[in-house]
């Protein structure tokens, strides 16, 4: 509990800095705008140059006013992660940007009219990320955020319900991460697991596809599931178009396996393979993931589960669903768990009084409070390290890096909400997305 409440303390004073950073920015133009609502600029001939702050998640300032002809964009990232700006339904869009840095989007000759800028990542215009381009005069600067229209709030919100309950029948999406690997057993006992890095088209959502980076086809990988004791031999075959290796978080190994290139290892560059081989070390909840330019490598899939052995369990209990549950926030597919975004995420579905145990592992930038709603779960591990003494959560944080292993006694049926709880990574006015997922109790 102690670790909880400091991870608390940490996080609200980081919140609480940047909150104040944000405030602060100012935007200073030949025309004296300090920043927020609206920003106008008049026709003169000149091209108009207006900026635009991004921080999670939002612009600022959200409504900018512009005399027809030429616009230019200045868009400085006073944020935590990458940004972009781009006007929608176009290919005009700065690339990514990253914090603390500074893009230009040229927008052209535009002609009177309101048109909408978005950051592209996926997820984030969801989450708050687009504001209003007025070029030449409108009443909308009069009040840039308009009327609330609660009842396509309220028709959105529904309609991902629907299609998320639906895909607890029948997935909504093409692949499916984090499943249980069965390894090849050769003649002396060693297990092998054969994982191959290759680019492939992820469908993250319905209907949306983007390129990632894989093991095996999935994102996730697939999940390593062993014994303490087993002997492992682990081949990677490198198919991406760029070096790559497998660090082994959280899982013990001699030196010479612990996957970082020019540390330990060579790079394993494009069309090579590589073997890794050490016996497993447990009772032990790690992650594999890659660690050559893993801040691109890793958000874009690079990433699985690795279970060694059993964490201790109460006396009586036996666990009806063991479940990895790998979380992002960054890259291609931003706000995901397992890979998919809400609706395609899945259900758990489970009958009354089972025990299931979730395994919660934040391979992404930022902390997440993953709240269950109907339930409490006990944190019987963290960092694969057995809780002598478990504490009773129904919101757990979990920072990066960091894995946090919870039983949960499904005692109370129905249909119940699962997400992060930064509300923004799981709802918007468009309904749930992202970070949200259900627990389904069977009577």
């Amino acid at each position: 509990m102690q670790q909880q409440r400091s991870i608390w303390s940490v996080f609200a004073s980081v919140a609480a800095v940047g909150a104040l950073v944000i405030a602060t920015i100012a935007l200073v133009r030949s025309d004296g705008n300090k920043g927020g609502g609206a920003v106008t600029a008049e026709a003169g001939g000149a091209p108009t140059e207006l900026t635009v702050n991004a921080s999670e998640f939002k612009f600022n300032p959200d409504a900018l006013n512009a005399a027809p002809g030429p616009v230019r964009l200045d868009l400085h990232n006073a944020g935590a992660i990458q940004h972009t700006l781009a006007l929608k339904d176009t290919n005009k869009t700065t690339p990514l940007v990253d914090p603390g840095k500074m893009e230009t989007l040229d927008l052209g000759s535009l002609t009177a009219g309101t048109y909408t800028l978005i950051c592209t990542i996926p997820g984030h215009e969801a989450a708050g990320m687009k504001a209003t381009l007025v070029v030449g005069t409108s009443s909308a600067l009069a009040n840039p955020s308009n009327a609330v229209n609660y009842q396509s709030i309220d028709d959105e919100t529904d309609k991902s319900v629907k299609d998320f309950l639906a895909n607890a029948a029948k997935p909504l999406t093409e692949g499916q991460g984090a499943q249980v690997m069965a390894p090849k057993v050769l003649p002396d006992g060693t297990k092998e697991f054969d994982l191959t890095a290759k680019v492939i088209q992820w469908e993250y959502a319905p209907g949306k596809k983007t390129e990632a980076y894989s093991y095996n086809g999935v994102v996730p990988g697939p999940t390593i599931k062993v014994d303490s004791g087993d002997k492992l031999k682990i081949v990677l075959k490198n198919e991406l178009p760029e070096s790559t290796s497998i660090h082994w978080h959280g899982i013990v190994t001699p030196n010479d396996q612990d996957g970082v290139p020019s540390v330990t290892q060579p790079p394993v560059k494009p069309g090579e393979t590589y073997t890794y081989q050490f016996t497993a070390v447990g009772p032990a909840v790690g992650m594999y993931h890659a660690h050559q330019d893993s801040q691109k490598q890793v958000p874009l899939g690079l990433e699985g589960a690795f279970l060694i052995g059993e964490e201790p369990l109460p006396a009586g209990v036996k666990v009806a669903q063991e479940i990895p549950m790998i979380l992002n926030d960054y890259g291609t597919m931003s706000f995901s768990i397992n890979g998919k975004q809400f609706p395609a995420t899945t259900p758990i579905v489970a009958n009354k009084n089972d025990y299931i145990l979730v395994h919660f592992m934040n391979e992404g930038y930022q902390i997440h409070p993953m709240h269950m709603h109907g339930f409490a779960g006990k944190i019987i591990a963290t960092d694969g390290n057995p809780d002598p003494a478990p504490t009773t959560w129904d919101t757990i944080l979990v920072a990066p890096g960091q894995r946090i292993s919870v039983l949960v006694k499904l005692d109370n049926p129905g249909t119940w909400l699962f997400h992060c709880h930064i509300l923004n990574h799981a709802e918007s006015e468009h309904g749930y997305f992202g970070m949200a997922t259900a627990i389904v109790v069977k009577p």
